[in-house]
């Protein structure tokens, strides 16, 4: 049954009952009780696309992420969903593995469903959307980066101060006197270069040696254990080491503790994130915590505004902070 039967059945015309499906206009209570009556006895669900032709909007986002198992993309992409779902509106959740070929595909996809906005997450779509058909693509509706950043109109960021985080764990280890610090950099993405910036500026300003002291791109537990053992098989045994995720924390921590070294009494770790690799290790990281969830919100909030009343917003930075944990 679709619209018209309900309103022959009702003896209503086409646009009363279009009123009491969007709750909007004036209908007597005796009309609105007799269609929706119809209604419930016929179980109408509304088309979406018709709805979205008379709203003009479908009430749809979608969240491009980069893989949906990392613990610090899951909570950011759960929490969008589950807030924009509370709040009425589908979300798609797309992964794009970091590829550049499937977020363009994603973006087309994503675009012929005439989504109302838009939510990229991870710095990753900094870089990776800097095409002419990618940006065509992203201006048609408004677009929210949770901790990215894109130079274009109707385009907003929610980001979080990594390299004042960095700067965070580098102060701390040099307050418990730490001075042969290194640093393990992951992905090779803004976010991660900010980080390694931070830890660079921190260690000059504390007067502290820093050349060859990043090493670089460990992106997978593995990675970081190796990247570890190697230094030490180089006769090199810092006092503390600071990690860009939890994920390079947990790979240093257990180099250190193969080598029979004793944390933090001859190393400390701390790593990025706060996430639960940082507490499923023993013993548990120190770890900063930049507030995914809290990130997650501001967007959601940010597009929803963006959406329905048209506000034009600041992009926001979130300052992260320390979590004490076992390794520090």
């Amino acid at each position: 049954m679709n619209i018209y039967d309900i309103a022959k059945e009702a003896g209503v015309s086409i646009a009363t009952v279009s009123r009491v499906l969007n709750n909007k206009g004036t209908v007597s209570a005796a009309t609105r009780a007799r269609v929706e009556t119809i209604l419930k006895e016929n179980n109408y669900a509304p088309s979406a696309i018709a709805r979205g032709m008379v709203s003009k909007s479908m009430r749809t986002v979608a969240v491009l992420t980069v893989d949906i198992r990392v613990p610090h993309y899951a909570r950011t992409a759960y929490t969008i969903e589950r807030e924009f779902s509370r709040r009425g509106y589908e979300v798609i959740l797309c992964n794009t593995g970091g590829d550049r070929a499937e977020t363009l595909r994603y973006l087309q996809v994503v675009n012929q469903k005439q989504v109302d906005g838009i939510v990229l997450v991870g710095s990753v779509f900094d870089t990776i959307c800097q095409s002419a058909e990618m940006e065509k693509l992203l201006s048609g509706v408004p677009v929210v980066l949770a901790n990215g950043t894109l130079d274009l109109p109707n385009t907003y960021s929610v980001t979080v101060d990594d390299a004042y985080g960095i700067s965070l764990a580098v102060e701390h280890l040099v307050a418990r006197g730490r001075r042969n610090i290194y640093y393990i950099k992951d992905r090779d993405t803004d976010s991660a270069k900010a980080k390694r910036d931070g830890f660079l500026e921190v260690m000059r300003r504390n007067g502290l040696e820093f050349a060859d002291h990043v090493l670089e791109a460990c992106e997978t537990l593995e990675d970081a254990i190796g990247a570890v053992q190697a230094l030490l098989a180089q006769g090199i045994v810092p006092d503390g080491i600071v990690c860009g995720e939890d994920l390079t924390a947990a790979g240093a921590l257990k180099a250190l503790l193969r080598a029979g070294l004793r944390v933090p009494g001859q190393v400390a770790v701390v790593g990025f994130n706060n996430s639960d690799y940082a507490h499923l290790c023993e013993p548990v990281l120190t770890s900063v915590d930049n507030k995914p969830e809290q990130v997650a919100l501001l967007c959601v909030q940010l597009l929803e505004s963006r959406i329905e009343r048209g506000e034009a917003y600041s992009s926001v930075v979130l300052q992260p902070e320390l979590t004490q944990g076992e390794t520090s």
